[in-house]
């Protein structure tokens, strides 16, 4: 554009300067940082930066944060190191969510006019997010908005006692694992019957 023309020296100057500031102090210590005897790889330790996709893990040193210990960064996600608002936003909403239905069966079984009223207004009003779900049914049917107050708290004790936090992780782990298995197992290129014989021949 116009009046805001750049030479090429001083957009290299800034795309150094740039990757100088992204870059920071987590590498400057890393094993390669200082040229060569620490290096895990071969290679100039400024191409290995440039592979580098946006989204990275990086460990953070210990002393470095309040309390030390390690901490996950994401370029894309954010810092996840001390708050996990949004998994417990999206737990209370999935609550809701199954309290809702399990009132529904309720009605279904037990009181079929509230149950054809309360499922025309969960086709309109869907309760995926839970707190502006519920505060629009207060104003309809305050009953059973309070029925399912009551029973998305329910539902959460039952999981609370169920939920097994340990096997949690190995599930997350081990699924981990088979993805990459599986992505490795595509990537590979196993010799064929007509490769061998020509080798032999």
């Amino acid at each position: 554009m116009a009046g805001v023309q750049m030479m090429p020296a001083a957009v290299d100057a800034s795309v150094a300067a740039l990757r100088g500031r992204r870059v920071g102090a987590s590498t400057s210590a890393g094993p390669g940082a200082s040229g060569g005897t620490g290096s895990l790889f071969a290679g100039d330790c400024r191409r290995r930066r440039a592979r580098r996709p946006a989204c990275s893990v990086r460990v953070l040193r210990q002393g470095r944060r309040r309390g030390g210990g390690l901490g996950v960064v994401c370029n894309l996600g954010g810092q996840y190191d001390d708050s996990f608002e949004d998994v417990k936003l999206q737990l209370m909403n999935y609550f809701t969510y199954k309290a809702v239905r399990t009132v529904l069966t309720q009605l279904y079984e037990m009181n079929p006019p509230s149950y054809r009223w309360f499922y025309n207004f969960v086709a309109v009003n869907k309760p995926t997010d839970g707190k502006l779900f519920l505060r629009a049914l207060t104003k309809e049917r305050q009953e059973l908005a309070e029925r399912v107050m009551i029973t998305r708290l329910h539902l959460y004790g039952k999981w609370i006692k169920k939920c097994d936090h340990g096997e949690m992780y190995e599930k997350i782990s081990d699924e981990n694992l088979a993805l990459m298995r599986e992505r490795l197992m595509e990537t590979v290129i196993w010799p064929t019957d007509d490769t061998n014989t020509e080798k032999i021949g």
